[in-house]
Protein backbone atom coordinates (compact mmCIF):
# COMPACT_ATOMS: atom_id res chain seq x y z
CA UNK A 1 0.00 0.00 0.00
CA UNK A 2 1.18 3.36 -0.68
CA UNK A 3 0.19 6.59 1.04
CA UNK A 4 -1.98 5.12 3.69
CA UNK A 5 -4.90 6.47 5.88
CA UNK A 6 -3.51 8.50 8.40
CA UNK A 7 -1.80 10.58 6.06
CA UNK A 8 -4.55 11.58 3.56
CA UNK A 9 -6.76 14.43 4.47
CA UNK A 10 -10.39 12.80 3.13
CA UNK A 11 -9.48 9.08 5.17
CA UNK A 12 -8.44 11.22 8.18
CA UNK A 13 -12.25 12.71 8.08
CA UNK A 14 -13.21 9.44 9.15
CA UNK A 15 -10.74 6.52 8.85
CA UNK A 16 -13.21 4.15 10.14
CA UNK A 17 -14.36 2.10 7.37
CA UNK A 18 -11.19 1.63 5.83
CA UNK A 19 -9.74 0.39 8.80
CA UNK A 20 -12.41 -2.40 8.84
CA UNK A 21 -11.65 -3.53 5.84
CA UNK A 22 -8.05 -3.56 6.86
CA UNK A 23 -8.99 -5.72 9.74
CA UNK A 24 -10.91 -8.14 6.96
CA UNK A 25 -8.11 -8.23 4.31
CA UNK A 26 -5.45 -9.45 7.38
CA UNK A 27 -3.80 -8.65 10.43
CA UNK A 28 -0.62 -7.13 9.32
CA UNK A 29 -0.26 -4.64 6.35
CA UNK A 30 3.28 -3.37 5.22
CA UNK A 31 2.82 0.12 4.18
CA UNK A 32 5.08 2.77 2.53
CA UNK A 33 4.39 6.65 4.37
CA UNK A 34 4.98 9.67 2.59
CA UNK A 35 8.62 10.17 3.65
CA UNK A 36 9.40 7.15 1.83
CA UNK A 37 9.82 4.88 4.68
CA UNK A 38 7.80 1.69 5.54
CA UNK A 39 5.78 1.16 8.20
CA UNK A 40 4.10 -2.40 9.58
CA UNK A 41 0.21 -1.58 10.44
CA UNK A 42 -1.21 -4.12 13.23
CA UNK A 43 -5.27 -3.11 13.26
CA UNK A 44 -6.43 -5.83 14.82
CA UNK A 45 -7.71 -5.68 18.55
CA UNK A 46 -6.33 -8.89 20.38
CA UNK A 47 -2.87 -8.60 17.86
CA UNK A 48 -2.62 -4.76 19.03
CA UNK A 49 -3.00 -6.18 22.36
CA UNK A 50 -0.75 -8.26 22.68
CA UNK A 51 1.46 -5.94 20.78
CA UNK A 52 1.57 -2.96 22.65
CA UNK A 53 2.72 -5.23 25.63
CA UNK A 54 5.27 -7.24 23.46
CA UNK A 55 9.11 -6.76 24.57
CA UNK A 56 10.26 -7.79 20.83
CA UNK A 57 8.79 -4.45 19.79
CA UNK A 58 11.33 -1.77 21.12
CA UNK A 59 10.31 1.76 21.76
CA UNK A 60 13.99 2.33 21.71
CA UNK A 61 14.51 4.78 18.77
CA UNK A 62 18.21 3.21 18.64
CA UNK A 63 16.59 0.23 17.27
CA UNK A 64 15.44 2.60 14.25
CA UNK A 65 16.22 2.27 10.63
CA UNK A 66 18.66 5.39 9.40
CA UNK A 67 15.96 6.89 6.87
CA UNK A 68 14.29 7.60 10.40
CA UNK A 69 17.33 9.10 11.59
CA UNK A 70 18.47 10.93 8.18
CA UNK A 71 14.86 13.00 8.21
CA UNK A 72 15.02 13.70 11.84
CA UNK A 73 12.07 11.62 12.48
CA UNK A 74 14.47 10.36 15.81
CA UNK A 75 17.89 11.60 16.81
CA UNK A 76 20.41 9.60 18.54
CA UNK A 77 18.45 7.43 20.84
CA UNK A 78 15.75 9.86 21.81
CA UNK A 79 12.45 10.74 19.59
CA UNK A 80 11.22 14.17 19.44
CA UNK A 81 10.25 14.30 22.74
CA UNK A 82 13.40 13.68 23.65
CA UNK A 83 14.97 11.02 26.49
CA UNK A 84 11.82 9.68 28.52
CA UNK A 85 10.12 6.92 29.50
CA UNK A 86 7.96 6.43 26.26
CA UNK A 87 11.03 5.95 24.07
CA UNK A 88 12.94 3.83 26.51
CA UNK A 89 12.98 -0.01 27.07
CA UNK A 90 13.79 -2.06 30.87
CA UNK A 91 15.38 -1.44 32.65
CA UNK A 92 15.50 2.42 32.13
CA UNK A 93 12.10 2.63 31.01
CA UNK A 94 11.28 0.81 34.84
CA UNK A 95 13.72 3.59 36.37
CA UNK A 96 11.97 6.68 34.65
CA UNK A 97 8.42 5.26 34.83
CA UNK A 98 9.09 4.43 38.42
CA UNK A 99 10.96 8.41 39.20
CA UNK A 100 7.84 10.14 37.35
CA UNK A 101 4.89 7.93 38.98
CA UNK A 102 6.46 9.37 42.41
CA UNK A 103 6.07 12.80 41.57
CA UNK A 104 3.00 12.09 39.50
CA UNK A 105 1.16 10.57 42.53
CA UNK A 106 -2.49 9.88 42.75
CA UNK A 107 -2.43 12.06 45.30
CA UNK A 108 -1.13 15.02 43.06
CA UNK A 109 -3.86 14.26 40.85
CA UNK A 110 -7.08 14.13 43.25
CA UNK A 111 -5.49 17.24 44.76
CA UNK A 112 -5.79 18.91 41.54
CA UNK A 113 -9.84 18.29 41.22
CA UNK A 114 -10.80 21.88 43.01
CA UNK A 115 -8.09 23.44 40.57
CA UNK A 116 -9.90 21.60 37.48
CA UNK A 117 -13.75 22.56 38.21
CA UNK A 118 -12.45 26.23 38.94
CA UNK A 119 -10.56 26.46 35.33
CA UNK A 120 -13.36 24.61 34.35
CA UNK A 121 -16.54 27.12 35.17
CA UNK A 122 -13.66 30.14 34.80
CA UNK A 123 -13.55 29.19 30.87
CA UNK A 124 -17.65 28.46 30.51
CA UNK A 125 -18.49 31.70 32.21
CA UNK A 126 -16.07 33.53 29.46
CA UNK A 127 -18.58 31.42 26.85
CA UNK A 128 -21.61 33.68 26.41
CA UNK A 129 -24.07 32.23 24.24
CA UNK A 130 -23.49 32.05 20.52
CA UNK A 131 -21.61 30.82 18.37
CA UNK A 132 -17.81 30.05 19.62
CA UNK A 133 -14.98 27.27 18.69
CA UNK A 134 -14.86 24.72 21.19
CA UNK A 135 -11.47 23.93 20.85
CA UNK A 136 -9.46 27.07 20.93
CA UNK A 137 -12.38 28.15 23.68
CA UNK A 138 -12.60 25.54 25.82
CA UNK A 139 -10.91 22.17 25.09
CA UNK A 140 -7.29 23.51 24.46
CA UNK A 141 -7.22 25.94 27.50
CA UNK A 142 -8.29 23.54 30.21
CA UNK A 143 -5.71 20.95 29.58
CA UNK A 144 -2.70 23.38 29.37
CA UNK A 145 -3.64 25.78 32.03
CA UNK A 146 -4.06 22.50 34.32
CA UNK A 147 -0.42 21.03 33.11
CA UNK A 148 1.44 24.19 33.03
CA UNK A 149 0.26 24.56 36.72
CA UNK A 150 0.80 21.02 37.92
CA UNK A 151 4.65 21.65 36.44
CA UNK A 152 4.96 25.20 37.51
CA UNK A 153 4.96 27.37 34.30
CA UNK A 154 3.86 30.49 34.86
CA UNK A 155 0.74 31.36 33.11
CA UNK A 156 1.89 34.19 31.07
CA UNK A 157 4.27 30.94 29.20
CA UNK A 158 1.11 28.90 28.64
CA UNK A 159 -0.20 30.26 25.47
CA UNK A 160 2.93 28.97 23.31
CA UNK A 161 2.52 25.77 24.46
CA UNK A 162 0.03 25.89 21.62
CA UNK A 163 2.42 26.62 19.09
CA UNK A 164 5.44 24.72 19.81
CA UNK A 165 3.28 21.30 20.62
CA UNK A 166 1.67 21.89 17.12
CA UNK A 167 5.29 22.36 15.50
CA UNK A 168 6.97 19.20 17.65
CA UNK A 169 4.15 16.73 16.10
CA UNK A 170 4.03 17.88 12.67
CA UNK A 171 4.96 15.10 10.35
CA UNK A 172 8.77 15.99 8.52
CA UNK A 173 7.26 15.65 4.79
CA UNK A 174 8.94 18.30 3.35
CA UNK A 175 11.28 20.34 3.84
CA UNK A 176 9.60 23.27 5.27
CA UNK A 177 7.25 20.48 7.57
CA UNK A 178 10.92 19.68 8.99
CA UNK A 179 12.37 23.54 9.85
CA UNK A 180 8.87 24.09 11.91
CA UNK A 181 9.30 21.12 13.62
CA UNK A 182 12.90 21.46 14.18
CA UNK A 183 12.31 25.02 15.56
CA UNK A 184 9.11 23.86 17.49
CA UNK A 185 11.27 21.68 19.46
CA UNK A 186 13.86 23.51 19.81
CA UNK A 187 11.98 26.32 21.07
CA UNK A 188 10.75 24.52 23.89
CA UNK A 189 13.78 23.06 24.61
CA UNK A 190 15.16 25.94 25.15
CA UNK A 191 12.21 27.38 27.50
CA UNK A 192 12.62 24.28 29.68
CA UNK A 193 16.06 24.08 30.52
CA UNK A 194 15.40 27.92 31.74
CA UNK A 195 12.35 27.16 33.48
CA UNK A 196 14.19 24.24 35.05
CA UNK A 197 17.40 26.31 36.19
CA UNK A 198 15.35 29.04 37.69
CA UNK A 199 13.27 26.74 39.76
CA UNK A 200 16.31 24.50 40.76
CA UNK A 201 17.20 27.65 43.15
CA UNK A 202 14.24 27.25 45.20
CA UNK A 203 13.71 23.46 45.43
CA UNK A 204 12.98 22.61 49.17
CA UNK A 205 15.25 19.64 49.57
CA UNK A 206 13.57 18.32 53.13
CA UNK A 207 10.25 17.65 51.15
CA UNK A 208 9.66 14.66 49.64
CA UNK A 209 8.21 14.34 46.09
CA UNK A 210 4.79 14.25 46.27
CA UNK A 211 5.06 17.23 48.73
CA UNK A 212 6.94 19.23 46.30
CA UNK A 213 4.82 22.48 45.52
CA UNK A 214 4.80 21.63 41.65
CA UNK A 215 5.88 18.79 39.46
CA UNK A 216 9.18 20.05 38.11
CA UNK A 217 10.41 20.73 41.50
CA UNK A 218 9.70 17.20 42.29
CA UNK A 219 11.82 15.86 39.47
CA UNK A 220 14.69 18.20 40.29
CA UNK A 221 14.49 16.97 43.23
CA UNK A 222 14.48 13.37 41.52
CA UNK A 223 17.62 14.56 39.14
CA UNK A 224 19.82 16.00 41.76
CA UNK A 225 19.18 14.80 45.01
CA UNK A 226 18.33 10.81 43.97
CA UNK A 227 20.71 10.78 41.13
CA UNK A 228 17.81 8.76 39.42
CA UNK A 229 17.16 11.12 36.68
CA UNK A 230 19.81 12.48 34.27
CA UNK A 231 19.31 16.37 32.85
CA UNK A 232 18.89 15.18 29.87
CA UNK A 233 16.35 12.75 30.79
CA UNK A 234 14.46 15.71 33.06
CA UNK A 235 14.13 17.96 29.72
CA UNK A 236 12.74 15.37 28.11
CA UNK A 237 10.23 14.14 30.70
CA UNK A 238 9.08 17.34 30.83
CA UNK A 239 8.63 17.72 27.08
CA UNK A 240 6.54 14.13 27.29
CA UNK A 241 4.55 15.65 29.92
CA UNK A 242 3.62 18.88 28.88
CA UNK A 243 2.81 17.20 25.23
CA UNK A 244 1.17 14.35 26.02
CA UNK A 245 -0.66 16.13 29.42
CA UNK A 246 -2.47 18.01 27.40
CA UNK A 247 -2.74 17.15 23.34
CA UNK A 248 -4.70 14.05 24.35
CA UNK A 249 -6.89 15.98 26.62
CA UNK A 250 -7.67 18.52 23.78
CA UNK A 251 -8.42 15.97 21.58
CA UNK A 252 -10.65 14.03 24.01
CA UNK A 253 -12.73 16.56 24.69
CA UNK A 254 -13.19 17.63 20.94
CA UNK A 255 -13.85 14.34 19.21
CA UNK A 256 -15.69 13.49 22.36
CA UNK A 257 -18.42 16.55 21.91
CA UNK A 258 -18.30 16.13 18.73
CA UNK A 259 -19.56 12.34 18.91
CA UNK A 260 -22.20 13.17 21.13
CA UNK A 261 -23.48 15.95 18.49
CA UNK A 262 -23.41 13.62 15.62
CA UNK A 263 -25.64 11.13 18.02
CA UNK A 264 -27.95 13.09 19.68
CA UNK A 265 -30.13 10.40 21.28
CA UNK A 266 -27.03 9.94 23.16
CA UNK A 267 -26.78 13.37 24.48
CA UNK A 268 -30.27 13.30 25.50
CA UNK A 269 -29.50 10.21 27.21
CA UNK A 270 -26.48 11.56 29.23
CA UNK A 271 -28.53 14.85 30.03
CA UNK A 272 -31.25 12.97 31.53
CA UNK A 273 -29.02 10.24 33.12
CA UNK A 274 -25.54 12.37 34.13
CA UNK A 275 -24.43 9.15 36.35
CA UNK A 276 -23.69 7.88 33.01
CA UNK A 277 -21.13 10.27 32.74
CA UNK A 278 -18.11 7.79 33.74
CA UNK A 279 -19.33 5.10 30.83
CA UNK A 280 -19.84 7.77 28.50
CA UNK A 281 -16.04 9.21 29.07
CA UNK A 282 -14.80 5.70 28.40
CA UNK A 283 -16.93 5.27 25.44
CA UNK A 284 -15.22 8.06 23.99
CA UNK A 285 -12.41 6.92 24.67
CA UNK A 286 -12.73 4.01 22.63
CA UNK A 287 -15.02 5.42 20.10
CA UNK A 288 -13.05 8.11 18.51
CA UNK A 289 -9.99 8.45 20.89
CA UNK A 290 -7.39 11.00 21.33
CA UNK A 291 -4.76 8.60 20.00
CA UNK A 292 -5.05 7.09 16.80
CA UNK A 293 -1.64 5.24 16.33
CA UNK A 294 0.25 3.77 19.00
CA UNK A 295 4.09 5.93 19.04
CA UNK A 296 7.15 4.33 17.38
CA UNK A 297 7.92 0.40 17.91
CA UNK A 298 11.06 -1.39 16.11
CA UNK A 299 10.69 -5.26 16.19
CA UNK A 300 13.92 -6.27 17.40
CA UNK A 301 13.97 -9.94 15.68
CA UNK A 302 10.98 -11.58 13.16
CA UNK A 303 7.44 -11.59 14.94
CA UNK A 304 5.15 -13.44 13.41
CA UNK A 305 1.23 -12.08 13.79
CA UNK A 306 -1.89 -13.98 12.44
CA UNK A 307 0.80 -15.88 9.74
CA UNK A 308 2.44 -12.70 8.87
CA UNK A 309 6.44 -12.16 9.87
CA UNK A 310 7.40 -8.89 10.76
CA UNK A 311 10.87 -8.73 9.82
CA UNK A 312 13.70 -7.91 12.36
CA UNK A 313 14.17 -3.87 12.04
CA UNK A 314 10.62 -3.20 10.54
CA UNK A 315 8.93 0.22 12.10
CA UNK A 316 5.55 -0.94 13.46
CA UNK A 317 2.67 0.71 14.01
CA UNK A 318 -0.36 -0.19 16.63
CA UNK A 319 -3.69 0.99 15.17
CA UNK A 320 -6.10 1.71 18.23
CA UNK A 321 -8.25 3.50 16.29
CA UNK A 322 -8.92 0.15 14.53
CA UNK A 323 -8.57 -2.09 17.21
CA UNK A 324 -11.15 -0.20 19.44
CA UNK A 325 -13.31 -0.52 16.39
CA UNK A 326 -12.59 -4.73 15.96
CA UNK A 327 -16.38 -6.19 16.20
CA UNK A 328 -14.23 -9.13 17.26
CA UNK A 329 -14.01 -7.66 20.80
CA UNK A 330 -17.02 -4.89 20.66
CA UNK A 331 -20.48 -5.48 20.05
CA UNK A 332 -21.84 -2.91 17.21
CA UNK A 333 -18.17 -1.19 17.37
CA UNK A 334 -19.32 1.56 15.06
CA UNK A 335 -22.03 2.48 17.19
CA UNK A 336 -21.81 4.94 19.95
CA UNK A 337 -22.88 3.66 23.46
CA UNK A 338 -22.29 5.98 26.33
CA UNK A 339 -23.80 2.93 28.66
CA UNK A 340 -21.55 0.21 27.39
CA UNK A 341 -20.75 -2.46 30.28
CA UNK A 342 -17.87 -3.38 28.83
CA UNK A 343 -14.96 -1.20 27.69
CA UNK A 344 -11.96 -2.46 27.41
CA UNK A 345 -10.38 -0.05 25.15
CA UNK A 346 -6.76 0.51 24.48
CA UNK A 347 -6.56 4.24 24.52
CA UNK A 348 -4.69 4.73 27.06
CA UNK A 349 -2.34 1.79 25.68
CA UNK A 350 -1.43 -1.73 27.46
CA UNK A 351 1.69 -3.03 29.26
CA UNK A 352 4.19 -1.59 30.89
CA UNK A 353 3.64 1.96 28.70
CA UNK A 354 0.12 2.16 29.82
CA UNK A 355 -0.44 5.93 29.82
CA UNK A 356 0.55 7.22 33.31
CA UNK A 357 -1.41 10.40 32.84
CA UNK A 358 -5.00 8.11 32.49
CA UNK A 359 -6.51 9.31 35.99
CA UNK A 360 -5.93 13.12 35.41
CA UNK A 361 -7.00 12.72 31.84
CA UNK A 362 -10.51 10.99 33.07
CA UNK A 363 -10.89 13.73 35.51
CA UNK A 364 -10.39 16.57 33.05
CA UNK A 365 -12.96 15.11 30.91
CA UNK A 366 -15.40 14.08 33.50
CA UNK A 367 -15.08 17.46 35.30
CA UNK A 368 -15.36 19.44 31.22
CA UNK A 369 -18.45 17.19 29.99
CA UNK A 370 -20.30 17.32 33.58
CA UNK A 371 -19.80 21.37 33.59
CA UNK A 372 -20.25 22.25 29.60
CA UNK A 373 -23.52 20.06 29.87
CA UNK A 374 -25.01 21.32 32.75
CA UNK A 375 -23.93 25.00 31.62
CA UNK A 376 -24.80 24.45 27.74
CA UNK A 377 -27.59 21.31 27.50
CA UNK A 378 -28.57 22.90 24.03
CA UNK A 379 -25.40 23.13 22.45
CA UNK A 380 -25.33 22.29 18.91
CA UNK A 381 -22.80 21.65 15.55
CA UNK A 382 -22.57 25.24 13.94
CA UNK A 383 -21.36 23.75 11.28
CA UNK A 384 -22.15 20.49 8.72
CA UNK A 385 -19.50 17.76 9.59
CA UNK A 386 -17.86 17.50 6.14
CA UNK A 387 -16.60 20.96 7.01
CA UNK A 388 -14.59 20.01 9.85
CA UNK A 389 -10.78 19.40 9.31
CA UNK A 390 -8.67 17.36 11.57
CA UNK A 391 -5.51 18.02 12.69
CA UNK A 392 -2.12 16.53 10.50
CA UNK A 393 0.84 15.06 12.44
CA UNK A 394 3.43 13.19 12.76
CA UNK A 395 2.83 9.36 12.01
CA UNK A 396 -0.58 9.77 12.52
CA UNK A 397 -0.48 9.63 16.12
CA UNK A 398 -3.32 11.91 18.11
CA UNK A 399 -6.69 12.51 16.39
CA UNK A 400 -8.54 15.82 16.86
CA UNK A 401 -10.42 18.47 15.02
CA UNK A 402 -8.84 21.31 14.40
CA UNK A 403 -11.70 23.73 15.40
CA UNK A 404 -15.53 22.56 16.71
CA UNK A 405 -17.93 25.26 15.87
CA UNK A 406 -21.03 24.92 18.29
CA UNK A 407 -24.20 27.13 18.76
CA UNK A 408 -24.48 27.80 22.62
CA UNK A 409 -28.37 28.69 23.74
Amino acid sequence: MTAPAPWNEDFRADPYPGYAMLREAGPVHRITTPIGTESWLITRYEDARAALADGRFSKDPRYAPQRLRDLGVVGDGEGPTGANMLNSDPPDHTRLRRVVGKAFTPRRVEALRPRVQDVTRQLLDAMAPGEVDLIGAFAFPLPVTVISELLGVPAEDQDQFRTWTTAMITAPTTPENRRVRDEGIGAIQRYLAELTEDRRRHVDTDLPHDAQPDLLSALILAADERGTLSERELQGTLMLLLTAGHETTVNLIGNGMLALLRHRDQLDTLLAHPELLPSAIEEMLRYDGPVEHATLRVATEDVEIGGVTIPKGSVVSIVIGSADRDPRRFADPDDLDIGREENPHLAFGHGIHFCLGAPLARLEGRTAFGELLRRFPRIELACPPEQLRWRPNAAGIFRGVQALPVTLA
